[in-house]
């Protein structure tokens, strides 16, 4: 494998990366900071695809953006009333607005399964046309997604730096606390899993943008690679300030595409990257405990082998 191969899978892993860390950076928000755990990801994201994708084909590619984040702020709505003012457990409340975003998806891409956007303007296109001619013309993806990842950083940084924000984080670590202050803990949830939720359907907007396609089935699994980047950005900057925890959560999206990348490079079935996933998930999970208990398990091992050789 040559330089310019690495260098090329390298390229193609961060801005994937830097695409799907916006998802991550939402799971960071609804799991981390709000401590629910949302599984409408996978529709979330599928959603903000076909309403972006919708919204390109009528000749208004920067409109889609906001269009698609709007579209994720509705789905997050949902999914809070079902848990906040239905009584609906969080997991179950998340399975049932992932099933129903399917028919909506189906509905938003006017009952076809693909929008192909191929002779459509996209964001990514008008930028490569502003970029003509200047060093960063090749760069065009990179250049769209690094903008994204660093306003959406700016954004989240900055609202959970608010009184809000910390209402929010509050309400994650000790709702309890939080509604004996007088905050209704109903309101702030709501407002986390809207935030949350655009960041969703922003980051699914951008990978059809970035693919020229929207298909039913782009969000598939989301919520597993979402979760596996958000565990590895803790595994490598699990603590301090929220700036330095998400710079984590973004890095941990671009070391996760980039085991797919290179994966996929040595002609791995795309049918195994599921199981890829899968053992990501345990790794980044066990990690952390079995750093813990390894001098534990070093003694007993040790322990064991001396036995054996007494015994001898």
């Amino acid at each position: 494998m040559d330089l310019t191969t690495v260098l090329s899978l390298g390229q193609t892993a961060l801005e994937l990366g830097l695409i799907c860390s916006l998802t991550v950076l939402a799971l960071f928000l609804s799991y981390s900071m709000l401590n629910v755990c949302d599984l409408s990801t996978d529709g979330c994201f599928t959603l903000g695809a076909a309403v972006g994708a919708a919204v390109a084909l009528s000749g208004h590619p920067f409109l889609a953006l906001a269009a698609a984040m709007a579209a994720g702020v509705c789905s997050g709505f949902i999914t809070a009333l079902l848990q906040t003012r239905l009584g609906v457990d969080s997991l179950l409340a998340g399975i049932i607005v992932n099933t129903a975003l399917y028919s909506i998806n189906i509905a938003v891409m006017s009952g076809a399964s693909l929008l192909n956007m191929n002779k459509a303007e996209t964001v990514f296109t008008l930028v490569k046309d502003r970029l003509e001619g200047t060093p960063l013309a090749g760069q065009y993806k990179l250049v769209v997604a690094l903008a994204a990842v660093a306003l959406a950083l700016a954004v989240l940084t900055l609202f959970l730096n608010t009184k809000l924000g910390l209402a929010i984080r509050a309400t994650g670590n000790n709702p309890d606390m939080v509604r004996a202050s007088s905050i209704n803990p109903i309101f702030t949830t709501t407002v986390g899993l809207c935030v949350a939720n655009a960041f969703t359907g922003l980051s699914g907007c951008l990978l059809a943008q970035s693919q020229k396609s929207a298909e039913i089935n782009i969000g598939t699994g989301m919520v597993t690679i979402a979760l596996a980047s958000l565990l590895i950005g803790r595994t490598i900057l699990g603590r301090g300030s929220i700036l330095s925890r998400a710079v984590g959560v973004v890095l941990g999206s671009f070391l996760f595409r980039l085991v797919y990348t290179v994966a996929l490079r040595f002609n791995m079935p795309a049918f195994m990257l599921k199981l890829v996933s899968s053992v990501i998930v345990v790794l980044a999970i066990s990690g952390p405990y079995l750093k813990r208990r390894w001098p534990m398990i070093r003694r007993r091992l040790s322990h064991r082998s001396g036995t054996a050789k007494g015994g001898r």
